[in-house]
């Protein structure tokens, strides 16, 4: 979801929009001991009891999700909305578990408050662990693993997300990202696990360890499949483009992963801004209800994405037009997180079912798929944040399992025998803007939007892991430009990719080549006579045949997150690299988009990795520098 364009654009016409004030219609009056309290009772008696209590008005907050800026705890107990959400990097400050457990908290008193006392739902985008948390786990991104071609561990990445998630109190995910990638240029190849949709079909155990054997259990949380359907496939890989495809080719590439996330049980599924074929997937009640909630037979909640409705056309306001459009083409939940919009779709949407022109019976269905996941959540029975889940939050156990992740994720695209490195004693250089710094190995979606450069949270950078793994007596060099390099040294390892981004900003229209930065330090370590062992961490394949040459090693590192011990544990020989390319990688800019079986031939192919054996123990894990860059 883009946050700062976007709350821009809105700001320009918010006046237009919420000049009116919503009143809402009181409460009907209830009976002492309504059906829907009772724990006892089944689910779906309980949601039928409540909504037949309900009046319009507290229907339609149902259906409504706001952003923590524009919606106060009072004003969810004012306009009884159903649920919010924190924008990518829009936590409190210093988004540690304990606020953000605080600020649900508050949230949830206030929807308690009501007369019906219905509990919120509260959303983050959880899209790589607990990226927005200081201090939690932070996994590889999926393009890493789907690498690992290892669904059971991406299971154990879900039930370690869901858990430290739940320490805060939030009980709603905007994840996994279920796109198949078809075309490097587009931003979000980072966000897949793969260009083929055998491999984002199998990940969906990712949803399995988010939700846990029930949803009511305390580390349990919803998940959320998006973007649906085709946002990996649009013409020249544009964000938010149009798929230009047929529907055979839909079902055949884009459809099964949603398929099986719906086998699965996924609680929601997330809206693509994109097109198929021309037409706005958030107005497409042909996907939307005659394939998803009929053909599929999906259960659960369709929600937008952000302010997707505004975004029908290019005027990014909300119409009785759009908004009648949306819900009567299934959706759900409509996240309206700018500029206090979401009164005026409330009075908007109460008009059009006054009118006639959405039916009552279509609230009551968004509302009872709503009301469901609450129930099955049991927030009726524990509405807030269960404190003694924070311990969890980081914990060396749950490191480990990134640790893991990563270690799997590592693919070596190329070998002359110079990995393992070993434990010999000697001298190593290690250079590169992204050896030292945790919020380019990161990348997106870490404690902020478009991630941060720097000490985002506490880790382990690469550099760490290189000195926590060599034998003693080895010297370190460490140095970004690659100063001070001379022939002393047996290796050089090179720390290099892309700087963090998310969404349309990560879109390239250039050749996908290495940054100046990166393709003067190759050429200094060259100079230098040193081999050189080149990590390139990126959230897509990069040009790199004209360097190819030059490096004794390739290892495609990805973005491994918080545990960069796991890079040196596979360069150095601790463990056995497996990892296989998840994506074809191109020979240059000229073959995209290029995927397995179309033909072409690329420099590495889908499924390409090298191997060999460990040669050292496993290190011990270091302790997460609280500032990684201040690591001398």
């Amino acid at each position: 979801m883009t946050v700062s364009i976007r709350r821009l654009m809105a700001a320009a016409v918010c006046g237009l929009l919420c000049a009116g004030v919503v009143t809402l219609a009181p409460t009907p009056a209830s009976a002492a001991d309504p059906l829907y309290k009772d724990p006892s009772q089944p689910v779906a008696a309980r949601v039928e009891d409540l909504i037949s209590r309900m009046s319009l008005d507290e229907k339609i907050g149902q259906m409504v999700q706001a952003e923590r800026h524009y919606a106060s705890p009072a004003d969810v107990s004012t306009f009884r909305l159903g649920s919010m959400l924190a924008g990518g990097g829009e936590g409190p400050a210093p988004q540690s578990p304990q606020v953000w457990a605080d600020l649900y908290d508050s949230y949830q008193r206030a929807a308690l408050s009501t007369p019906l006392g219905i509990p919120i739902m509260f959303g983050i985008d959880a899209v790589h662990g607990a990226n927005h948390v200081y201090g939690g786990t932070v996994f590889p991104h999926n393009v890493g693993l789907g690498a690992t071609r290892d669904p059971a561990l991406v299971e154990r990445i879900g039930r370690v997300t869901a858990t430290e998630v739940a320490a805060t109190g939030i009980d709603w995910t905007f994840s996994p990202c279920l796109c198949v990638a078809r075309d490097d240029h587009w931003g979000r190849v980072y966000e897949s696990f793969g260009e083929t949709p055998a491999n984002p079909s199998a990940m969906t155990s990712l949803i399995t360890g988010m939700q846990g054997p029930s949803l009511n259990e305390p580390t349990s949380i919803l998940a959320t499949a998006k973007h649906y359907v085709a946002d990996g496939g649009t013409a020249g890989g544009v964000d938010q483009g149009d798929a230009r495809i047929s529907e055979e080719e839909l079902r055949a590439v884009h459809l099964p992963p949603f398929r099986e996330a719906v086998q699965r049980n996924v609680a929601s599924v997330m809206l693509s801004y994109s097109s198929w074929n021309g037409q706005k997937l958030h107005a497409h009640q042909h996907l939307i209800t005659d394939v998803l909630k009929g053909e599929l037979g999906f259960k659960g909640i369709v929600i937008t994405d952000w302010d997707g409705i505004a975004r029908l056309d290019d005027t990014y306001v909300y119409t009785p037009e759009k908004v009648r459009t949306g819900v009567n083409a299934g959706i759900d939940v409509f996240m309206v997180p700018e500029n206090y919009w979401y009164r005026e779709f409330i009075r908007l949407l109460r008009d059009e079912v006054n009118a006639g022109r959405v039916p009552q019976a279509r609230v009551d269905d968004a509302v009872r798929r709503v009301l469901t996941k609450k129930f099955e959540l049991g927030l009726f029975e524990r509405p807030f944040a269960d404190r003694s889940l924070m311990s969890t939050v980081g914990s060396p156990e749950h490191r480990a399992v990134a640790r893991e992740a990563v270690q799997k994720s590592q693919v070596i695209l190329k070998n002359n025998g110079i990995l393992p490195l070993g434990k010999a004693p000697g001298k190593v250089f290690v250079a590169g803007k992204s050896a030292h710094n945790i919020g380019f190995q990161s990348g997106g979606w870490t404690m902020q939007w478009q991630g941060v450069d720097g000490p985002s949270t506490p880790g382990t950078t690469v550099l760490q892991g290189v000195r926590n793994t060599v034998a003693p007596g080895t010297t370190v060099t460490y140095d970004r430009e690659g100063d001070g390099i001379d022939g002393s040294y047996g290796a050089a390892i090179a720390v290099i990719g892309e700087k963090p981004y998310a969404e349309e900003y990560g879109d390239r229209t250039d050749g996908l080549r290495l940054d100046a930065e990166d393709q003067a330090l190759l050429a200094k370590l060259k100079a230098s006579g040193v081999p050189v062992v080149t990590v390139l961490l990126s959230g897509r394949p990069l040009d790199v045949t004209a360097e190819l040459p030059d490096m004794s090693a390739l290892v495609a590192g990805w973005l491994p997150g918080t545990e960069g011990q796991g890079v040196a544990d596979v360069l150095f020989g601790a463990v056995r690299p497996t990892g296989k390319l998840p994506v074809s990688w191109a020979r240059d800019v000229a073959q995209q988009p290029i995927n397995d079986g179309d033909g072409k031939t690329p420099l590495f192919p889908y499924g390409y990795g090298l191997t060999y054996d460990p040669v050292i123990p496993l290190p011990a894990a270091p302790s997460p520098n609280v500032d990684p860059q201040g690591l001398s």
